[in-house]
């Protein structure tokens, strides 16, 4: 269980603020934050720029012998590459978003990233969010926290960040992707979005995001 210390798997609904708060806690306690949506984010777009149809589990399959995907640390911010490429930034789009959860359903596409999830976690302490990461990729991390919102928030303060970006969505549109994204991570076949037995539930949906990284911070200093 050595290696397994300094290990904290953060789970929760998309937009619920994991990557902001796990990104934001690491660098408070001066570890490592590793967002494995990025690594689901990246597979989509690579296959969507394949022209490949995303909910197809063959076609999706059939992408990933080709698809040259490397992580490394910039400053201590993650950079994720596709073939050289960085697509940190063009991974945040929408389309990326429903892209992420079609090949996240793909138990291929989860076998995939499993390994490579393990190793980024097992080479120094770190914090890492998703949405199976207490369930099924860090089954014995000794910190487990599910961090949720209503989706009514997780909506407003992802219109919030699409509109700093300077990209005008509707908010109903937004709230519908935010539903629409639930419904498919709950209800997949392979590894659905659930509170892990042993994860503590942290409810963002009244708090400010420095009293939501606080809050982290303090059970994994409680636990480790």
């Amino acid at each position: 269980m050595h290696s397994n210390l300094k290990q904290v798997a953060i789970d929760g609904p998309s937009g619920a603020g994991k990557s902001t708060i796990a990104q934001a806690a690491a660098r408070q306690l001066g570890w490592a934050y590793i967002d494995t949506g990025a690594l689901y984010r990246a597979i989509g777009l690579a296959v969507m720029r394949s022209g490949a149809n995303t909910k197809n589990e063959d076609a999706v399959a059939a992408c990933l012998p080709v698809i040259e995907l490397d992580v490394q640390y910039v400053n201590g911010e993650q950079q994720v590459y596709i073939a050289g490429e960085n697509v940190s930034e063009a991974i945040r789009t929408p389309e990326a978003s429903l892209a992420a959860s079609d090949v996240g359903k793909v138990p291929a596409v989860r076998d995939f990233l499993l390994q490579l999830q393990r190793d980024l976690a097992a080479a120094q302490p770190s914090i890492l969010d998703g949405r199976d990461i207490g369930t099924v990729v860090l089954p014995h991390a000794p910190v487990k926290i599910y961090l949720t919102a209503s989706a009514e928030m997780r909506a407003q303060r992802r219109h919030s960040q699409l509109a700093e970006k300077g990209i005008d969505e509707p908010f109903e549109k937004v709230l519908a992707e935010v539903n629409a994204r639930d419904e498919q991570d709950m209800n997949r076949a392979i590894a659905p979005l659930r509170q892990a037995d042993d994860a503590v539930l942290l409810d963002t949906t009244h708090l400010s995001l420095d009293e939501s990284i606080q809050a982290v911070v303090q059970l994994i200093r409680n636990a480790v």
